[in-house]
């Protein structure tokens, strides 16, 4: 597993139950901010990773669920995340904006 892999582990880790964040937000936090596609691979592989990493809080810029077929389920994202409290219309995080995590600030 790449060292890039495990940093983005460590950031989606620190997310806060309740909290979403970016592909994007992820790969500038970590000083890559064209790496997004990267962080989502990351994302992609965490399932592989020997501790958990809460993949269901990242998501698309737009707050659109787009790695929920990378799960087993293909409600499971949209399950862990209701199940925190948020709330979804189709596939979008309503209130994206103040649900927001930015790893920038908050790390």
């Amino acid at each position: 597993m790449s060292d890039f892999f495990n940093q983005v582990y460590e950031v989606v880790k620190q997310i806060p139950p309740g909290r979403v964040t970016s592909y994007g937000a992820i790969a500038s936090s970590l000083g890559s901010p064209g790496a997004a596609r990267m962080v989502g691979w990351a994302m992609n592989a965490s399932h592989s990773h020997p501790e958990f990493v809460p993949a269901h809080r990242v998501v698309n810029r737009n707050g659109l669920l787009t790695g929920k077929h990378h799960f087993d389920n293909p409600n499971a994202m949209q399950e862990l995340l209701e199940a925190e409290g948020l709330k979804l219309e189709g596939d979008k995080i309503v209130d994206f904006k103040e649900k927001f995590w930015d790893p920038m600030k908050e790390l």
